[in-house]
C-alpha cells in the first residue's frame, strides 16, 4: 500500500504528521468518524523502528475495540499468558487473567503493528504519504495553525487544514514549531541495548532485574524474542556504547545468567542501543495544533509502556477532536496528565536504580495499579473530563497488568 503519490487535494480537516503507532492510530479513529485525514510520515510504510514491542492490557484492548487484534494474532504474534517479575533469583509469576475483552498481552513487530493501523486509517477513508517531510507550519493572519508545507522529492507543497496533529516522536517538529517546550521533565534515564533472538525457548514476558541493571525478554513475531539490558545512562555511555554485543552480553550475564545462557547458539539480530533520554510532558494541544504519542509525552523505556501510552492517547485525542469544542481538548490535556503523571513518575524512579528489591516490589504493585486504573478510564462514557477520571479511582479492581 505504499506510494509515490502526493497528497490528492490541497485542504484537509486534519492532517497528522508522524504514521507510527500513535498518528495512524489517531487517523484511523478520525477517518472511522468521517473526517477527511491526511497522514504523512517521513520514513517508508513498515520500516522498522526501535521498540520493546511489549503491549500491556489497555493497549491489547484497544487494538480489540478497533478490530485489528485478529490481525494481531493472524500474523503469529505469540499469546503473552504470563508475566514473570525476577528480582535477583526469586521469581514471581503473574498469570493474565481474562478481563475486559483481554485474555492474553501480545509484543508485534513495529513492522506489523505500524503499517496495520495505517492500512486500517486508509480503508477507512484517510490518505496517507510516505516519504514525505514537514518544513513548516501555516499560519493565519490572527496567527493560528492552519496547514503545514511538506516536501517529498525535493517539491513542497503546501495544504490547509484545520487542525495539524504531531504524531513525530520525541524529537517532534511540530512541537519545535509550536513552541511545545516540556513543562514536566524526568530525572533519570536509561541506556539500552537490544536484539532480537531466534531459537530461544522462553514463553511470557520475563522482567529481570538485579541491583544496577534490569533485563527484559518479550516473544514477538516470526519465531524471535526481543531481549533488551538497561543500565543507568552513565553507565551505558562509559562502558557501553562502543561495544553494543559486549555490553550486552556483559550485562545480560549479570542480571539474567539463565537467558545469557539460552543464547548461547541462538542467530540474533543487529545489537542496537538508545543512549537514554528524559521523560517528559509537552503541552499537548494550542490553536489549531495538537500533540499525541511521544511528540507530547515520554517516559524511559524501562517498563516498557510507551506503545500503549500512544493507543491510549490516540482515542483520548480522537474523542476530543470529535467533540467539535476547544474545552475537550483541554480535558485531553489534563486526562493524559492525570494517566501519565503517576505512570511518568514511577518509571523514573525505576529507571534512577536506586533502589532495593522491597521498594522496586512497591513501585511494581503502584505501576499495576495505575495501569488498571487506565482500562478502568477506559470503560467510562465519552465525552470525558479529567474530573472523571475520580470514577475511575473508585471503580477500578488492582489488578497486574
Amino acid at each position: 500500500m505504499d506510494t509515490e503519490r502526493d497528497a490528492a487535494k490541497s485542504r484537509y480537516d486534519v492532517v497528522i504528521v508522524g504514521a507510527r503507532c500513535a498518528g495512524a492510530a489517531t487517523a484511523l479513529l478520525l477517518a472511522r468518524a468521517g473526517l477527511d485525514v491526511l497522514l504523512v510520515e517521513q520514513g517508508s510504510r513498515g520500516a522498522d523502528t526501535l521498540s520493546t514491542h511489549a503491549l500491556m492490557r489497555a493497549g491489547v484492548l484497544q487494538l480489540f475495540r478497533w478490530g485489528l487484534l485478529d490481525a494481531i494474532k493472524s500474523a503469529g504474534t505469540p499469546r503473552i499468558e504470563t508475566t514473570t517479575f525476577h528480582y535477583g533469583d526469586e521469581a514471581l509469576d503473574i498469570r493474565i487473567k481474562r478481563r475486559d475483552g483481554v485474555d492474553a498481552l501480545y509484543a508485534p513487530r513495529r513492522t506489523l503493528l505500524d503499517p496495520l493501523l495505517a492500512d486500517s486509517a486508509v480503508g477507512a477513508g484517510a490518505e496517507v504519504v510516505y516519504r514525505t517531510r514537514l518544513q513548516e507550519l501555516t499560519r493565519s493572519g490572527h496567527g493560528r495553525v492552519d496547514g503545514v508545507v511538506v516536501e517529498r522529492g525535493g517539491r513542497a507543497r503546501r495544504i490547509a487544514a484545520d487542525l495539524v496533529i504531531g504524531a513525530d516522536g520525541v524529537n517532534s517538529s511540530v512541537a519545535k514549531h509550536v513552541g511545545a517546550k516540556p513543562y514536566r521533565v524526568g530525572r533519570h534515564m536509561s541506556g539500552v541495548i537490544y536484539t532480537r533472538a531466534r531459537g530461544i525457548e522462553l514463553s511470557g514476558y520475563h522482567w529481570h532485574y538485579t541491583p544496577g541493571a534490569s533485563a527484559g525478554v518479550i516473544p514477538t513475531n516470526a519465531g524471535e524474542t526481543l531481549i533488551f539490558v538497561s543500565v543507568p545512562q552513565r553507565r551505558f555511555l562509559r562502558d557501553l556504547r562502543f561495544d553494543l554485543a559486549s555490553g550486552f552480553h556483559q550485562v545480560l550475564r549479570e542480571t539474567a545468567p539463565a537467558v545469557a545462557a539460552a543464547m548461547r547458539g541462538a542467530t540474533v539480530s543487529p545489537y542496537r542501543g538508545f543512549a537514554g533520554h528524559p521523560g517528559f510532558l509537552r503541552p499537548a494541544w494550542g490553536d489549531g495544533w495538537a500533540l499525541v504519542g511521544d511528540a507530547g509525552y515520554f517516559k524511559d523505556p524501562i517498563t516498557a509502556h510507551g506503545i500503549t501510552d500512544a493507543l491510549r492517547d490516540a482515542e483520548l485525542l480522537a474523542r476530543a477532536v470529535l467533540s467539535g469544542r476547544v474545552a475537550t481538548l483541554a480535558d485531553y490535556q489534563a486526562v493524559r496528565d492525570e494517566l501519565s503523571v503517576p505512570l511518568l513518575t514511577i518509571t523514573d524512579e525505576i529507571a534512577s536504580y536506586a533502589w532495593d528489591f522491597p521498594r522496586l516490589r512497591t513501585l511494581h504493585k503502584s505501576l499495576s495499579d495505575e495501569m488498571a486504573r487506565e482500562v478502568a478510564y477506559l470503560g467510562l462514557r465519552y465525552p470525558v473530563s479529567a474530573s472523571d477520571l475520580l470514577e475511575a479511582k473508585n471503580k477500578h479492581v488492582p489488578v497486574t497488568h
